[in-house]
């Protein structure tokens, strides 16, 4: 077993899959932004005619988007598998070594291939346009509908502000638990309802992550920090073009897809068309927990942690969601909007507020490059926040998003 270890850009991961003489290649996800990077690479592999099965993972992935989309990139052969966990890549890999992968993929197509969905998704890939053409017109009138429902709020200040430390005990109230518990450290339910698992992972869970708090704490491993502003901004096609608040300048300009269906949405939508002569609102954030997170974990793995290691990395990537959660937060508040979010945390996190934040690597908001606009303008590397020659953010544990305020924006797919 060859660990070539994080962020590997993908000449360094074929590279070492010659070299070696690789009998399956390996990639792992946590953040949602590498299944972007996975599925580039899988394209990459596939120009150069490489049919090396690989094996894909990790908290950020679901099976359905490797059995489908990761499949398809990887050319004519597929040769991708969906592994859940460490247990699932062990048989994954004998079943690579004893020459049963390709029986097994087809036996997972074949499940597959029956589904409602699936028969749908073929149907829409045959009909679907390369390119949807834009109704400049009808779009002003679908913006102008949605103009109704929702007054501009004005924005206590123009430009980026700093949140230079936030405590960790700050931010514990908005970690998702069941995803750090299940997803990130691997507490599995093992046939117990939800109830009970919750009230188990209370008991015997959370008192690990409390002291592993404090011990990030005590010993300055995570440092949460965040920059975040509001500026004008009006919608044009299918991009969002941001505005210089005191020259009215052009000085930024976000493109994002739009949904095939007849209709269909795109993040744009929910800002005021630019022919309407008004300006509507955006906010910007981007967060980080420092990259001290990734440098004690792999000293922890160098030294065999394991355990310490797994625990670590998993708080430390929760942490900079919470962190994201914590900002969002307070650009609501100080937009007026903060007594619209659900009382209830749970809810609260499952975007049980007004609007909604995407983040650079989604399926409505893809493009990473967009993110080196967005840490210019609001002067990222005051807090340490860089982009890799990838446009991945460095340090790992950060994210960005944009910051939608129009009531009917949520989450949807492209």
């Amino acid at each position: 077993m060859i660990n070539l270890g994080i962020k590997q850009p993908v000449e360094d991961i074929l590279k070492a899959a010659v070299e070696h003489k690789a009998d399956i290649i390996g990639m792992s996800g946590l953040l949602v932004k590498s299944t972007v990077i996975m599925r580039e690479n899988l394209i990459e592999m596939t120009k150069r005619g490489m049919t090396t099965p690989v094996i894909l993972g990790g908290a950020a992935l679901t099976r359905k988007y490797v059995e489908e989309d990761c499949v398809d990139a990887y050319g004519t052969c597929g040769r991708v598998a969906y592994g859940r966990d460490a247990f699932d890549d062990l048989e994954l890999i004998a079943k690579a070594m004893d020459g049963t992968f390709d029986a097994y993929l087809a036996e997972r197509q074949a499940k597959r291939a029956g589904r409602p969905s699936n028969q749908r998704r073929e149907l829409g890939r045959a009909k679907r346009p390369t390119e949807r053409p834009v109704d400049v017109e009808a779009l002003a009138l679908r913006r102008a509908e949605l103009a109704k429902m929702a007054d501009v709020p004005k924005p206590p200040f123009w430009g980026a502000k700093t949140i230079e430390e936030v405590p960790l005990k700050a931010l514990i109230p908005f970690v998702n638990e069941r995803m750090l518990y299940q997803f990130q450290w691997g507490y599995k339910k093992q046939g117990k309802s939800l109830a009970d698992w919750t009230a188990w992972a209370a008991k015997e869970v959370r008192p690990i992550f409390h002291d592993l708090v404090a011990r990030c704490e005590r010993e300055q491993i995570l440092k949460a920090q965040a920059v975040y502003g509001f500026w004008p901004c009006a919608s044009d096609g299918d991009a969002v073009v941001v505005f210089d608040p005191e020259t009215d300048a052009e000085v930024a300009r976000f493109g994002f897809p739009r949904q095939s269906a007849e209709d269909g949405l795109c993040i744009a939508d929910f800002f005021r068309d630019i022919g309407s002569g008004e300006r509507d609102v955006i906010g910007l954030q981007a967060v980080t927990v420092g990259a001290k997170a990734s440098e004690t974990a792999r000293q922890w793995f160098a030294a065999d942690k394991y355990q310490d290691y797994l625990y670590l990395h998993g708080v430390s990537v929760e942490m900079a969601e919470a962190m994201a959660e914590y900002t969002h937060k307070r650009i609501r508040a100080e937009l007026g909007f903060a007594a619209e979010d659900d009382r209830d945390i749970e809810k609260m996190l499952s975007q049980g507020y007004r609007g909604s934040r995407y983040s650079f690597g989604y399926p409505a908001c893809p493009n990473l490059e967009d993110q080196a606009a967005l840490l210019k303008l609001l002067g990222a590397d005051r807090i340490g926040i860089t982009l890799s020659d990838e446009f991945q953010l460095e340090p790992e544990q950060s994210t960005s998003a944009i910051v939608v305020i129009h009531p009917q924006a949520k989450y949807f797919g492209v």
